[in-house]
């Protein structure tokens, strides 16, 4: 548990959800309340569209301030981690999405868990991210971290893919397959899990790498140390073989193309209101509670 109450505070929403900018208020009001210092994202200084607030870009944020505050679901802190991971400022959520496991504090308890944790009652978890480089002809053509996965695919619907896997430069295998998925364990509940990979622990320092719909029926998700280096060889490809980051940063590939994964080298730290338990998030957004029948 940490006891260190935070000087200045970033403030960063996700756009065009109207939902967002009441929590944002309701943040804006706890911050002070308590007088603590808060500065705004420019974007999200936009929503709020109130005079007199101090603002910075998304980029300083990490600079100047030790805890950022994101609104949003957990598609808003992928991309803050994605930004801010190498400055090690905590990060906590609020959730305006959909299932929230990086966004742990629901709207109606920002007055309580928000005050707990702005008050330096909190805890920190680390959670690493992959750095992914595409590499064409030998020269880089783009590269990107992700705090939940990397994935290639076809880019085509219905259409397949060949590639080669290699673990630390050891063959792993060929595959014809939709794609690949390398997900970190903050990415095992993501798209990972609706591929059929595991549910990893956010602790584990472990990566997934799970095949999507391949051509056999032996294939089946690896898990590989954390310091492994992956890579993956296109082969022959559809018309447009893609490589996304997070899902939310995506190069076009071309057959030949290597891409290239490893460890990221700085972990985002996530702030959790005390008592935030990984296996009771699962249980409310996997609906592990529930039985069959619906019986006792």
């Amino acid at each position: 548990m940490n006891t260190k109450s935070f000087n200045r505070v970033g403030l960063v929403g996700r756009q065009g959800n109207p939902h967002v900018l009441d929590s944002l208020q309701r943040v804006r009001t706890l911050l002070e309340e308590i007088g603590i210092e808060y500065v705004v994202e420019n974007d999200t200084a936009r929503m709020l569209e109130v005079d007199n607030i101090a603002t910075e870009n998304r980029a300083d944020l990490g600079r100047d301030c030790d805890l950022i505050v994101v609104v949003g679901g957990d598609g808003s802190i992928l991309g803050v981690a994605r930004d801010l991971a190498h400055s090690g400022v905590p990060i906590l959520g609020v959730n305006r999405g959909g299932l929230g496991f990086l966004a742990d504090i629901a709207p109606n308890q920002i007055e309580r868990q928000g005050r707990e944790v702005l008050l330096g009652q909190y805890r920190v978890e680390k959670h690493f991210l992959l750095d992914m480089i595409v590499r064409s002809n030998g020269k880089s053509g783009g590269s990107s971290p992700a705090l939940n996965d990397i994935v290639v695919n076809a880019g085509t619907m219905s259409r397949m893919m060949d590639f080669s896997l290699f673990v630390d430069d050891e063959f792993v295998y060929e595959q014809r397959s939709d794609g690949l998925i390398i997900a970190t364990p903050t990415g095992s509940t993501a798209y990972s899990l609706s591929a059929g990979g595991p549910i990893m622990h956010p602790g584990l320092d472990a990566i997934v790498v799970v095949p999507m719909f391949p051509h056999t029926l032996t294939s089946r998700p690896l898990v590989v140390r954390g310091d492994s280096k992956i890579r993956v060889e296109l082969g022959n490809a559809a018309d447009t073989p893609m490589v996304s980051a997070d899902s939310q940063v995506d190069f076009v590939l071309k057959a030949g193309d290597h891409v290239e994964i490893e460890k990221h080298p700085h972990p985002l730290n996530l702030a959790y209101p005390i008592g935030h338990s990984f296996f009771d998030a699962c249980r409310s957004k996997l609906d592990w509670a529930s039985r069959l029948g619906g019986g006792p």
